[in-house]
């Protein structure tokens, strides 16, 4: 069955493969071929693409990536807030393009592309500073911008809840995507608050997007913390009259309704300027911790602690203590105050420690995954060796699968060829990519093969390194890197470089 990515009906068919390119897709016909993969019984669509994927790091250690690519993900874009680069190392500039560079010859099996980060701009310029860009500054960013989009960037990606990323005003963004418009970017955005003052960010989103003259996305909807539940039918009818008037906003999600973030999900960023060593001293000042304190607890009466899973420390006695603790747990083991545990703790481990925040209605997700401007991604990073014992979100081994199978085919909540619309051509429209996310003539061939009946995801959050079912083959740009469910050896991912490219393709 050929779903082309469209949306429309599929229909039985063959799909021909030269080089890295599709040469025929329609009714079933004859071909001389040197590879053959028999689909009988099978669905073939465009290879989806994740809209936000932390997985460079895990992908320079094994570029396989196959907690992901068994789901049937042909392009992992990175750069919420950070991206791989531009940063310094020794004193040299590494670039945008060098950094994605870098990634692509180390040999990976998806596409891979980046949005620039508006934070990765502010510290090269500004540092952790909590203040305002001078003229000068604001100068240097927009030039890294102006650099970085004629290297391929898919435009300015933020997340307002993390400092640095939040001392950036409305007017720096501002200026900062009127920059990428003009190539043809975007502005997406983990938005400046997802509970108490959801609807002031979504202002704040709407507004960027209007008067940057930008296209614009937010980063995996939500509505967080059950007092904040009901903001989301609100949302949506802002965002639904804002395209209705023409401003071209878009969404995406991941399919759970728990988030994960570290323990500065509820620290708040004030403490945290100057970066990670004067933020750990600045938690240590007795004079400080009243304020703190409060801080945290205000954050605690919507986010209850027990709602609050641990799942990623840097220190192995910590680990030992506390993985897979709540922090209620963990405080009563303590014989502290919830509070005092987060804040004693991430001194302790050195570090902002991973956590699962259960936070999210699922009947919230229902609404949003039936949303024709909603596309997905795994807000997760990429894993293939399994063997190691570590803990994580279920969304890095089943957002996409879960897409096809749980609410699709089980809960019906959208045709198979809607969410496949939604997985491939959607995204690649938004992101305005050039002969991707459909089955096309002369489109790159970035195909899956999978088992309408068998996909599904495996991972829960007591038991989430289980990879997916159902997806038998992946071709990326002409190569299968999957058969039959193994991996081929074969890494035929490239850096795929966004419409302010400015070199020769």
């Amino acid at each position: 069955m050929i779903y082309d990515g469209s949306g429309e009906k599929p229909y039985l068919g063959s799909v021909g493969i030269k080089d890295d390119r599709i040469i025929y897709v329609g009714e079933n016909t004859a071909f001389e071929s040197d590879t053959i993969i028999d689909a009988s019984g099978l669905s073939v669509s465009p290879g989806f693409i994740n809209m936000l994927s932390w997985g460079y790091n895990t992908l320079m250690k094994d570029g396989r990536g196959l907690s992901d690519l068994v789901q049937g993900v042909t392009l992992e874009i990175f750069g919420e807030g950070t991206s791989p680069g531009p940063y310094y190392d020794n004193g040299k500039l590494i670039s945008f393009e060098d950094a994605m560079v870098k990634l692509e010859k180390n040999g990976v099996s998806q596409n891979i592309a980046s949005f620039l980060g508006a934070a990765t701009t502010r510290i090269l310029e500004v540092g952790y500073d909590n203040r305002d860009a001078t003229d000068l500054e604001m100068k240097k960013m927009r030039d890294i911008v102006r650099k970085s989009m004629e290297e391929g960037a898919m435009g300015i990606g933020s997340s307002l809840i993390y400092a640095p990323g939040d001392y950036a005003s409305t007017e720096e963004l501002i200026e900062l995507s009127k920059v990428a418009s003009k190539y043809g970017g975007m502005y997406i955005s983990h938005m400046r608050n997802e509970g108490n003052t959801l609807l002031e960010a979504l202002d704040e989103f709407i507004r960027i997007a209007k008067e940057a003259d930008i296209s614009a996305e937010i980063y995996h909807l939500k509505a967080s913390r059950e007092p904040n539940w009901e903001k989301l039918d609100k949302v949506i009818e802002i965002v639904e009259e804002a395209r209705d008037q023409g401003l071209k906003i878009t969404a995406d999600i991941y399919t759970y309704n728990a988030s994960s973030t570290g323990l500065t999900g509820v620290i708040p960023t004030w403490v945290q300027e100057g970066g990670h060593d004067a933020w750990i001293k600045r938690m240590k000042d007795p004079s400080v911790r009243p304020r703190l304190l409060q801080d945290i607890r205000d954050e605690l009466s919507e986010q209850p602690p027990e709602k609050i899973l641990m799942v990623g420390f840097q220190t192995p006695d910590m680990s030992k203590k506390y993985l897979a603790k709540t922090v209620a747990e963990a405080a009563q083991m303590r014989g502290q105050s919830p509070e005092e545990a987060i804040v004693d703790m991430v001194i302790e481990d050195n570090h902002r420690i991973q956590c699962i925040y259960f936070s999210m209605s699922e009947e919230n997700i229902r609404k949003k995954i039936q949303l024709p401007w909603v596309s997905f991604c795994s807000d997760a990073g990429i894993y293939s060796d399994i063997s190691k014992s570590f803990r994580t979100h279920p969304r890095a081994f089943g957002s996409f699968t879960r897409v096809l199978g749980k609410y699709s085919r089980d809960e019906k909540l959208f045709p198979l060829e809607e969410g496949i619309r939604r997985l491939t051509s959607f995204p690649a429209s938004n992101l305005n990519l050039k002969d991707r996310g459909m089955l096309k003539n002369n489109y790159f061939a970035d195909i899956v093969i999978f088992d309408s009946e068998k996909v599904n995801d495996n991972a829960t959050f007591e038991d989430p390194l289980q990879f997916s079912d159902g997806v038998d083959h992946v071709i990326v740009n002409g190569t299968p890197v999957l058969l039959n469910g193994q991996h081929t050896n074969k890494f035929s991912g490239r850096f795929v470089r966004g419409p302010g490219y400015s070199k020769e393709d």
